[in-house]
C-alpha cells in the first residue's frame, strides 16, 4: 500500500513539473555548430549528460550514446549570456509590486542582494530564455549612486537559489545624471565620487567615524559589502556614459586597486587607449538605445570601434524603464553586426565574451567538454533578423522547442 501510494505521489509530481525542468542525457546535431572555441564545425554535434557537455566535434568523430534524443538544427551556439540587464527584478508590468530594482530609500545601499528580489517567475525571464539566453547577469539598476549587488542566474529554475550560479556578483553604481539627487544624495559629479571615495576609506581604514568604540561593534553590511570590493571579491560595475563619468570610475579603480566593469560606456569610443591601459572591461549599452540625455553621443559602431582597438566588451539588454521593461541581446548584436561588427564577433559579444566580462567564461559561454550543455538553436544565422530560435537546451533541459 505504501509502495503504491509513493509511486503515486511519484508520478503525481512528474506530472506537475515543467517539461522544461525534467533532466535529460541530450544530442544536438548542426548543419554548422558554433562552439566559441575556434572555427565553425559544419556537421557538428554535441552530446550533455547530466547537465554537462562530455563530447562535441564533428558528426564523424563523435559517437552518440545509443537511447539519447538527437535534436536537430540548422545552426546551433552556445546559449546566449545577456551581460546585464534588470529583468527578474523588474517585471514586465511595470507596477510598483514588480520593480524591485531600486529603492530610493538612500543613496548608497551596497547591502541590498539581487538574489532577494529576483524573481525567477517574471515572464520577461521566460521570454528572454525563449529567444535563446540561457544566462543572465541581473540585478539592482540605475537611479542611485550605489544602488545594490548583481547575481548571475540560468533562465530556467524554479527559485532564485536554484537559478542563481553566482548569488553576489558585482555591486551597482551608477555615475552621471542616473544618480544626481539633490534631496536625497549627491546633486553634482563631484560629490557622487567624492561619496564613493568616502566609503571606499572609511572600509580600507577599518571603521566609519574614527572613533573605536563607536565602531567597536558588528559591523555594518555595507561595510562588510566595500571590504569585499577592496579586497577584489565583488568587482564594482560603474554605469557610465560620458567620457568625464567613464575617467571618474578609472580614477577610483587607479586610487583603491579594485575590479572595476563600466557599464553603458556611450563615449567609451573616445576613450580606447585609457581603458586599454587599465584592463577595463565594457558591458557595453544596447546598440539600440536611444541616443538622448547621457546617451546623447552614442553611436552605433562602438561594438566595432572596441573590438577594433582591443577592449574587451560584450553587448546587454541593459534597463528599459518602460514596458516591456528589456531588450532581446540577439537583436542587439543584429544591429550591431550591421553597423560594422564581424557576425563572428557579434555572436562572441553575447556568448564567450560575455561571459568572461561577468566572470563565468570557466563554465559558460562556448561549447566544450566540461562546460554547461546550454545551447541555442537556429534556423538561420543568428544575426540576422529573417531568423528564428527553433529550441533552447539549458544544463541538458531542453526549456524550448518553439520557434521564436
Amino acid at each position: 500500500m505504501i509502495a503504491r501510494i509513493a509511486t503515486s505521489l511519484a508520478g503525481l509530481v512528474l506530472a506537475v513539473i515543467p517539461a522544461a525542468l525534467a533532466a535529460q542525457d541530450v544530442a544536438v546535431r548542426a548543419g554548422t555548430l558554433h562552439t566559441m572555441e575556434g572555427p565553425a564545425i559544419a556537421d557538428g554535434v554535441v552530446v550533455i549528460r547530466g547537465g554537462k557537455i562530455v563530447a562535441v566535434g564533428p558528426a564523424s568523430a563523435v559517437t552518440v550514446p545509443d537511447g539519447i534524443e538527437v535534436i536537430e538544427a540548422k545552426i546551433a551556439t552556445p546559449g546566449l549570456v545577456d551581460a546585464h540587464t534588470v529583468v527578474g527584478l523588474a517585471g514586465y508590468m511595470n507596477q510598483p509590486d514588480d520593480q524591485d530594482q531600486l529603492d530610493n530609500g538612500a543613496p548608497v545601499q551596497p547591502q541590498l542582494r539581487a538574489i532577494d528580489g529576483y524573481n525567477p517567475d517574471e515572464e520577461l525571464v521566460g521570454w528572454l530564455r525563449s529567444f535563446g539566453v540561457t544566462t543572465i547577469h541581473t540585478g539592482h539598476g540605475p537611479g542611485a549612486l550605489v544602488s545594490g549587488q548583481t547575481m548571475v542566474a540560468k533562465t530556467w529554475a524554479k527559485t532564485a537559489d536554484r537559478a542563481a550560479i553566482v548569488p553576489r556578483a558585482m555591486v551597482a553604481a551608477n555615475l552621471g545624471p542616473w544618480a544626481l539627487d539633490s534631496e536625497k544624495g549627491p546633486g553634482t559629479r563631484p560629490k557622487q565620487v567624492a561619496m564613493l571615495r568616502a566609503a571606499l576609506t572609511a572600509a580600507r581604514g577599518g571603521g566609519v567615524s574614527g572613533d573605536k568604540k563607536k565602531d567597536a561593534g558588528p559591523e555594518k553590511l555595507d561595510a562588510q559589502v566595500w571590504k569585499a570590493v577592496l579586497a577584489r571579491e565583488l568587482p564594482l560595475l560603474v554605469t557610465a556614459n560620458h567620457a568625464q563619468d567613464i575617467m571618474s570610475a578609472l580614477r577610483l579603480k587607479e586610487e583603491f586597486g579594485i575590479d572595476l566593469v563600466i557599464d553603458g560606456g556611450a563615449e567609451s569610443y573616445l576613450l580606447t587607449d585609457q581603458l586599454l591601459e587599465a584592463g577595463v572591461t565594457v558591458i557595453l549599452h544596447p546598440t539600440m538605445a536611444r541616443h538622448y540625455g547621457d546617451m546623447e553621443n552614442a553611436s552605433f559602431a562602438t561594438a566595432a570601434k572596441l573590438r577594433e582597438a582591443g577592449v574587451p566588451f560584450a553587448l546587454q539588454s541593459g534597463y528599459e524603464g518602460y514596458v516591456p521593461k528589456t531588450r532581446v541581446i540577439l537583436w542587439e548584436a543584429g544591429w550591431a553586426t550591421a553597423n560594422g561588427l564581424a557576425p563572428e564577433h557579434a555572436l562572441a559579444s553575447i556568448t564567450i565574451d560575455a561571459a568572461r566580462a561577468i566572470g563565468v567564461s570557466e563554465r559558460l559561454g562556448s561549447l566544450a567538454v566540461g562546460k554547461d550543455g546550454d545551447v541555442a538553436l537556429f534556423d538561420g544565422d543568428p544575426m540576422e533578423f529573417s531568423s528564428h530560435v527553433t529550441g533552447v537546451i539549458i544544463e541538458g533541459r531542453v526549456a524550448s522547442r518553439e520557434a521564436r
